[in-house]
């Protein structure tokens, strides 16, 4: 490899339920993202895919055959596959509509279903490995395949969680067989009345793998837990009122059908639990502090998971004997990883603080890097951003800001300042606590972020100019009503429900949310980094925003990148690392600079989340 730079796994191998020892993976093909092979039993990994754009979206079957997703800078493509030990590269469901992949699922049967989002509809296809398939659904409204049954016969399509239908449990011809809301029937929760209510959401995490069941796992979210709960044919929804959590869980069957995986995220790190619907049991898994990337069951009651903390890179691990692909050469952050909570008018404000080695007696200039989604989190677990910026003599302050997940139902859907408003101020909050503690300077801070974490990025430089020395925002949104018009139908399905309709509708919440709106208060320098290919966070509301700052005199510089939103070449990923470094060198000067490597793995991702 002649760049010293990598792309590292934060997930686990997909792997063959009739032959564990057979798997497939997305990993590094000398700073790429490409499709590989693994053969645990003789430890050998082999290259599937070898695409300029990059692959990362891949499945195993029954019968061993690698499935893959080639997709180009837009992200529209089709499935492809070929035997486990190479053959000949052929489509997956020949005549298939191109699209964004929304799931792909191949039961033992060999019957195989995906899903494919075009611009105006989502299509779910039903067909059988290398024939054309027949289509089985299509609507505007934008879904994903959630599973199909061991027998072969149920598919599961989930929309938003909160969604009147949020789950939707059919036949392969396309007959309804049950519809499943978010709010739960009279019959399923008695007692509960008021309970139920516009704010209950329901996901939909897949069927038994044993062969005979049709039990479909859920999660619940009533009031401010999460519960497990399971829907068969005959019984309906049952929800497990003894199995509940205070935050954000996602589930998984281990292959015998009998227990579940929970995966919860609190605080800013991960709880592994093993729970037998059944005999109402519920078993704390240890495991490592930080975060876990992902974790699956595996046959034998084996466990295999992807761990992670700040300090150190993702390493997978097995409690068998089974030889998972290597995850490449261990990386060490330099510096102090710790935790702050800040007291706001709703609560605390969870941040993860990362301090450089440093001899200096003063505090350090400080980076925020502000999380996407709105729906998620920053995370106890190596980022490849955090070690660059700490290894060149910053602080780095990662805040969990309201809206994020991990932290229970009111904190997610806390907006009282406004979509953007109410976000930006825990930032500033938390930045005075720091600056009050004296462990970062308050004359030098800046702003990081990427798509909706770049979008805070603007709006707080414009609705709190004093604040902030300089900002970097990486594929953002900047005028909400643009983006809304040209973006994706989940996302603008996912603009509706933020701002409670259209900007037609709702024309006075988006300007008031829209960075655009206060271009010409910006005072710091501004880096800002679009991808001409972006359907995401797309180009032209952007450039506007550029244009703005032009025409009031703002600082600023432009980098464009010709790719989608989300990418899978890091060559990409670390000329935005690179001209961002050096931008902030130059505006906010680092007082000491660590030892330690300045061009570390990159990490693909940083998606608007929807």
């Amino acid at each position: 490899m002649t760049d010293p730079y990598q792309v590292f796994r934060g997930s686990l191998p997909d792997v063959c339920s009739s032959d564990p020892t057979r798997m497939v993976f997305a990993g590094d093909a000398e700073g790429r993202c490409e499709v590989f092979t693994w053969d645990a039993a003789a430890r050998r990994a082999r290259q599937v895919t070898d695409r300029a754009e990059g692959t990362a979206h891949c499945a195993i079957d029954a019968d061993a055959y690698v499935w893959w997703f080639e997709d180009d800078a837009e992200g529209s493509g089709r499935w492809w596959f070929r035997a486990f030990d190479d053959g000949p590269r052929l489509p997956g469901l020949p005549g298939a509509p191109a699209g964004q992949p929304r799931g792909l699922a191949v039961a033992p049967d060999g019957t195989v279903a995906a899903a494919v989002a075009g611009s105006d509809a989502t299509t779910l296809l039903v067909g059988r490995r290398g024939r054309a398939a027949r289509t089985v659904l299509r609507t505007p409204t934008p879904f994903r395949l959630a599973g199909i049954s061991a027998d072969g016969d149920l598919l599961a399509v989930a929309t938003a969680p909160g969604d009147d239908a949020a789950v939707t449990v059919l036949t392969t011809h396309g007959e309804t067989v049950a519809v499943l809301p978010a709010s739960p029937c009279p019959e399923d929760a008695p007692g509960h009345a008021e309970e139920r209510g516009p704010a209950e959401r329901l996901w939909c995490l897949g069927f038994s793998p044993r062969p005979g069941d049709r039990d479909l796992l859920l999660v619940r979210e009533r009031g401010q837990h999460y519960f497990l709960a399971t829907w068969t044919p005959t019984t309906g929804v049952t929800t497990h009122p003894w199995c509940s959590f205070d935050t954000e869980i996602t589930a998984r069957w281990f292959p015998d059908g009998r227990a579940v995986l929970v995966r919860q995220e609190r605080h800013g790190r991960s709880l592994l639990h093993r729970v037998e619907p059944r005999t109402r049991r519920r078993t704390l898994v240890p495991t490592p502090a930080g975060s876990l990337l992902d974790a699956a069951p595996r046959p034998g009651g084996a466990l295999h998971y992807v761990w992670t903390d700040t300090a150190h890179s993702p390493v997978p691990r097995a409690t068998d004997a089974t030889p998972l692909p290597p995850a490449g050469p261990a990386t060490v952050v330099p510096g102090h990883h710790t935790d702050l909570w800040t007291p706001v008018s709703d609560g605390r404000v969870h941040a993860l603080l990362s301090l450089p080695e440093r001899h200096a007696a003063v505090p350090p200039p400080a980076v925020f890097l502000v999380h996407g989604g709105p729906a998620d989190h920053d995370r106890d677990a190596y980022d490849a951003t955090v070690h660059s910026l700490v290894a060149s003599g910053y602080a780095v302050v990662r805040v969990n800001y309201r809206g994020s997940t991990g932290y229970g139902p009111n904190w997610r859907q806390e907006f009282t300042d406004g979509i953007g408003h109410t976000q930006v101020r825990d930032l500033a909050a938390v930045r005075a606590e720091l600056v009050r503690r004296r462990q970062i300077s308050g004359d030098a801070t800046a702003l990081w972020g990427v798509s909706w974490g770049a979008y805070l990025v603007l709006l707080a430089l414009g609705t709190r100019p004093g604040l902030w020395r300089a900002g970097v925002a990486v594929k953002p949104v900047a005028d909400w009503v643009a983006a809304h018009r040209s973006t994706t139908p989940a996302l603008r399905a996912l603009d509706v429900r933020l701002f409670g309709g259209t900007p037609d509708e709702m024309p006075e919440r988006y300007a008031r949310s829209s960075p655009l709106t206060y271009a010409a208060e910006v005072a710091a320098p501004l880096l800002v980094v679009g991808a001409t290919k972006d359907t995401k966070c797309p180009p032209g509301q952007i450039r506007t925003y550029l244009e703005a700052l032009e025409r009031a005199g703002v600082p600023h510089e432009a980098m464009w990148l010709d790719t989608g939103h989300d990418g899978y070449d890091g060559a990409a990923h670390v000329s935005v690392l690179r001209r961002s470094l050096r931008f902030l060198h130059a505006h906010l000067p680092a007082t000491h600079r660590a030892a330690g490597p300045q061009r570390p793995p990159a990490r693909i991702g940083g998606s608007r989340s929807h």
